[in-house]
Formats: C-alpha cells, sequence, structure tokens
C-alpha cells in the first residue's frame, strides 16, 4: 500500500503523471511560492516526505520543484519538517541573489520539468 500524500508542485509534467494517483496541488508560480504553500501546509499539520533541496541541481537553476508532504495532519507542527523547508527558503533565496533563474527555452524546460518528475517517481516507487 502506497503512504497517502499530496504533491506540491510547479512542474506540469509531475502534475499531469501524477494526478490520477495522487492529490496534486498544482501551482502556476515560481518555485517559492510551492516552498511557501509546501511550509504553510507544515504549519497546518502536515509532515514532510521529499527534501525540497533533493538533487545536485541548484534552487537557481532550475524553475521546477515538486515536493511530497504527509496527507494526514498531525495534531501539532513536525518541527524537523519546519526547520527544513524554512531552511531550504533561505537557501533558494541566497541562490537568486546570487544568480537569478536563467531565460531557458522550451527544450531544456522540458528536460528539467523531466528530471524533477523522475526524482519524485524513483521516490515513490
Amino acid at each position: 500500500m502506497r503512504e497517502q500524500l499530496i504533491i506540491i508542485t510547479n512542474n506540469p509534467l509531475s502534475e499531469k503523471k501524477f494526478q490520477d494517483e495522487y492529490e496534486v496541488i498544482f501551482v502556476d508560480k515560481e518555485m517559492k511560492e510551492v516552498y511557501n504553500i509546501v511550509r504553510d501546509k507544515i504549519h497546518m499539520g502536515h509532515k514532510l516526505l521529499t527534501h525540497p533541496l533533493m538533487s545536485s541541481i541548484k534552487p537557481n537553476e532550475t524553475p521546477y520543484r515538486t515536493i511530497c508532504v504527509s496527507k494526514e495532519k498531525n495534531k501539532g507542527v513536525d518541527l524537523d519538517s519546519l526547520s527544513i523547508i524554512e531552511s531550504s527558503i533561505m537557501t533558494l533565496k541566497k541562490f537568486l541573489n546570487i544568480s537569478p533563474l536563467p531565460q531557458y527555452n522550451e527544450k531544456i524546460l522540458n528536460d528539467f520539468q523531466l528530471i524533477d518528475y523522475d526524482l519524485i517517481y524513483h521516490a515513490l516507487n
């Protein structure tokens, strides 16, 4: 049995591939907003299931991020999850201040979508 979870993503490929099997929250905005929604979910009692900075691709190199949180809400805030997402938000801001996200062509954007999707797919399977 698969763990019940919610997928939060700004990656259209992840939304398309996961929507039939999982609850998907699609965020048609920048990665920062994905992180903010994940943080809000953690404050509501959800637990972080995948690391927001998973992969060796720096957060200012890819426009896409897919993150899994528990579907079940705990009564309190999971402090480990909160610490990880807050640290990830600070890391994202730090890297974007060093170098903003490049303007990629569609082929490269599709490659980044596939990489992001593949990371979560393999984490779940």
